[in-house]
């Protein structure tokens, strides 16, 4: 396949397309998630500070602390991910009927033709649908992912746990 300049131009006019139209898509995602996952993104980062600091690992307090409120975290943006697939569940069905609805108002033109304009008559619906879509696939992400992190934290404070009491035991 050869690639002239013209189809360069092509390319970086969608590529600017895609780019301008993900981040409306990105704000809009943002938005939705931002009130359901704050909390969680805001521990998760306070751990990550914590963890900055090679020198001074986390004391078994702090990984203690961890534990505890990761999981009360994750409690709480687990719920908000449901909700969210509430909404797009319903953004979906939204979807779907303005389609439909469209596309039985359309008594002229070929099958493809009726499809296409019920397409284009419903993309904002499609467009909400996406938002909330990869809103759900996003927070359920993040909630995976601190559940991760919980685990991690999990072991370590184990770990040091029978270090102590290794030691406890060895030094009597």
């Amino acid at each position: 396949m050869k690639i002239d300049n013209e189809d360069l131009k092509r390319i970086e006019t969608i590529k600017s397309k895609v780019e301008e139209d993900s981040r409306v898509i990105d704000k809009i995602v943002l938005d939705i998630i931002k009130p359901y996952v704050k909390d969680l993104d805001n521990y998760v980062s306070f751990i990550k500070e914590c963890l900055k600091d090679g020198e001074n690992p986390p004391t078994t307090t702090e990984l203690d602390d961890f534990v505890m409120n990761l999981a009360t975290y994750i409690y709480f943006a687990s719920g908000a991910c449901e909700q969210l697939g509430i909404r797009d569940d319903i953004s979906k069905a939204v979807y779907k009927e303005m389609y439909h609805s469209k596309r039985s108002e359309i008594s002229h033109g070929t099958v493809a033709d009726k499809d296409s304009i019920a397409e284009l008559e419903s993309m904002r619906e499609q467009i909400a649908n996406i938002a909330y879509n990869r809103a759900y696939k996003t927070m359920k992400a993040k909630v995976d992912n601190a559940q991760e992190l919980l685990s991690s934290c999990k072991k370590v404070l184990s770990h040091r746990l029978q270090e102590m009491e290794l030691t406890r035991i060895g030094g009597n």
